[in-house]
């Protein structure tokens, strides 16, 4: 069974008349005949009795008919719902969010698409990059917001950002008056830092041994919340984005630019290369580019 057929079995129903329904369908009047035929021989019923010159519709034709005008309901609710859909009128977007952007990156982002498009269901995660990285391969997620590189034949990426690290101490520490200080200062001072499976502290343990040292944390936290708290009660330093520390501004902590070198990461936006972008998807990574710029983030 056709569509075109069920479209033509319609008009005939409109119709009761096949000449004039061919007409109106723009068809031959024997190819009409023919299609309806062959409707008939699939449904194994006719679906019009020919009474001299009136076609009337049989029962079997009546029930056809409403389902009929069932399908073509669901495909024209189809069209609309998709239609909505690339009109960001409705739809769902889900993005996983590194923790250190969560909240000092994505909130203007995300009120902003909000306010927008109120009926977008926006979910934000906040994750490591190996949950992202696993969420955007087993189509869990639209979106990731991730420190590249992030490599893998499935996934685009799109830089966003490069971001300093900076030192943070306590407010009273001796080095809190330093202009700058560099990453030797993990060679000399007690330090709080992320664990060694986490991608910052591997950026920070590879600069290290650049300089022939690995630090040698006295205590690892999984959250920078948690370090941060740490680090203002006096227990050491701490390495960690800028921007999130600018972003805190914590009364007890002292942020002090890193130089010779300056540690660097990149973040980036990544999403399967085989997965349609949709319009929310992309609307997103517009304005998120937009936020970026506003903050004059190079």
């Amino acid at each position: 069974m056709e569509l075109r057929q069920l479209e033509y079995f319609m008009a005939v129903c409109h119709e009761l008349h096949f000449t004039r329904a061919a007409e109106k369908l723009g068809i031959a009047q024997p190819s009409l005949s023919q299609q309806i035929r062959l409707l008939e021989h699939e449904i194994g019923t006719p679906l019009f009795d020919r009474i001299g010159k009136k076609t009337v519709i049989t029962e079997a034709g009546k029930t056809l008919l409403h389902h009929s005008y069932n399908v073509f309901h669901e495909l024209s609710q189809a069209r609309a719902a998709i239609s909505e859909i690339q009109g960001l009128k409705r739809g769902s977007l889900k993005i996983g969010a590194l923790l250190t952007v969560v909240n000092y990156l994505l909130p203007p982002t995300v009120i902003g698409f909000h306010r927008s498009y109120p009926n977008v269901e926006l979910s934000v995660l906040g994750l490591r990059t190996g949950d992202i990285y696993n969420g955007l391969l087993q189509n869990e997620l639209d979106l990731g917001i991730v420190y590249l590189p992030m490599e893998h034949d499935d996934l685009e990426t799109i830089p966003l950002y490069k971001e300093n690290l900076a030192l943070a101490l306590p407010a009273d520490h001796p080095l809190a008056q330093e202009s700058f200080v560099t990453l030797d200062i993990l060679k000399e001072t007690p330090s709080v830092l992320l664990p060694s499976t986490y991608f910052l502290r591997q950026l920070i343990n590879e600069q290290c041994r650049a300089l022939a040292f690995t630090p040698q944390p006295i205590m690892e936290m999984t959250t920078m919340e948690s370090i941060i708290n740490m680090v203002a009660q006096g227990l050491g330093v701490t390495i960690l984005p800028k921007g999130y520390l600018d972003y805190i501004s914590h009364p007890h902590i002292q942020i002090i630019p890193i130089q010779n070198p300056v540690p660097t990461t990149q973040i980036g936006v990544v999403y399967r290369k085989n997965k349609y972008l949709c319009a929310a998807s992309r609307v997103f990574m517009e304005q998120l580019v937009t936020t970026i710029k506003g903050k004059h983030m190079d």
